[in-house]
C-alpha cells in the first residue's frame, strides 16, 4: 500500500500562526511565529508543510511577504493556500518556490480562469474542495459554492491533478475525519486526494492511511499536533507501519 503523506498545517493571520474552529474568523488560537512553527515540523521529520494565508482567504489582507520568507527558509515541500484567485496572487504564490498551490474559491467563482491555471501549471495546482454535506463552500467558507460531484466532474475533465478535500463541519474540532466523504470522492475521481479536517488521534491517522490504496494520498494535520494529541514523529511512524 502507498504511504500516506502527512502535511502539518501552519495557518497564518496577522503575521501569527493560528488555528481556527470550523474555519470561522474570530475563533483563532495563536501559536506564535509561523516560521518557527514550520521549522518545528521540518525538524520533526515532515516532508511537507501546508501553509495557509487566512487573511487572504477571508479577503481582509495578506501575509504574502511573510509566507514567501517561510517557503524560502524551509527545506521541505510546501503547499500554499489562501486567497489565490487571480493572476497576480497565483504568480506571487508560485514565485515563492512552493511545490504547489491550492485554489479554492477561484475554482468556483472563476471556473475559466481556474481551468487556464490548471492547463498552464499542471500538478503545481491543487483544488481545495471545502464540503458541507454535498455542497461546496466558497470565500473562506462564508458562501455556498455549488454541488460537489458536478464540480469534481468538471475539474477532472479540465485535468486537475489533485484535490484537497475538507469537511468543514469537522475542521479544527478534533472530532475525527469524514472517512465516508473521502471514500465517495475517491470513488468519483481517479486523481489523488488530500484529506483535511478533524484529525484528532493516531487512530484517525491509521484510518486515513488505510485509504491510501483507494486514492487518499495525504492528510493535513493541524490542531491535533498543536494541542499535543500526538506527535508528528509518532504519526509518521504509523504511516510507515500501515504501508507495510
Amino acid at each position: 500500500m502507498p504511504k500516506l503523506q502527512l502535511l502539518p498545517a501552519v495557518d497564518v493571520a496577522d503575521g501569527l500562526a493560528v488555528r481556527l474552529v470550523q474555519g470561522e474568523a474570530g475563533s483563532e488560537t495563536s501559536y506564535g511565529d509561523p516560521l518557527e512553527a514550520a521549522r518545528t515540523w521540518q525538524r520533526d521529520g515532515a516532508e511537507w508543510v501546508h501553509l495557509v494565508d487566512l487573511d487572504a482567504a477571508f479577503g481582509r489582507g495578506s501575509n504574502r511577504e511573510l509566507l514567501a520568507r517561510v517557503v524560502g527558509e524551509l527545506d521541505v515541500d510546501v503547499e500554499l493556500s489562501g486567497g489565490i484567485r487571480d493572476d497576480a496572487s497565483l504568480q506571487a504564490a508560485l514565485a515563492t518556490g512552493c511545490r504547489r498551490v491550492n485554489l479554492g474559491t477561484a475554482a468556483l467563482e472563476s471556473p475559466e480562469w481556474c481551468a487556464a491555471a490548471i492547463a498552464e501549471h499542471g500538478d503545481r495546482i491543487a483544488v481545495g474542495l471545502d464540503v458541507r454535506g454535498t455542497k461546496l463552500a466558497a470565500r473562506g467558507w462564508t458562501r455556498e459554492g455549488g454541488e460537489l460531484y458536478e464540480t469534481l466532474a468538471r475539474l477532472d475533465a479540465e485535468g486537475c491533478a489533485r484535490y484537497v478535500v475538507t469537511d468543514i463541519t469537522k475542521d479544527g474540532t478534533l472530532k475525527g475525519p469524514n472517512l465516508e466523504l473521502l471514500r465517495e470522492v475517491c470513488a468519483a475521481t481517479d486523481r489523488p486526494v488530500i484529506a483535511s479536517g478533524g484529525v484528532s488521534s493516531l487512530a484517525d491517522i491509521r484510518a486515513l492511511a488505510g485509504l491510501a490504496d483507494i486514492g487518499v494520498e495525504g492528510a493535513i494535520v493541524g490542531k491535533a499536533l498543536y494541542a499535543g494529541q500526538f506527535t508528528l514523529p509518532e504519526a509518521l511512524a504509523l504511516t510507515v507501519e500501515v504501508a507495510g
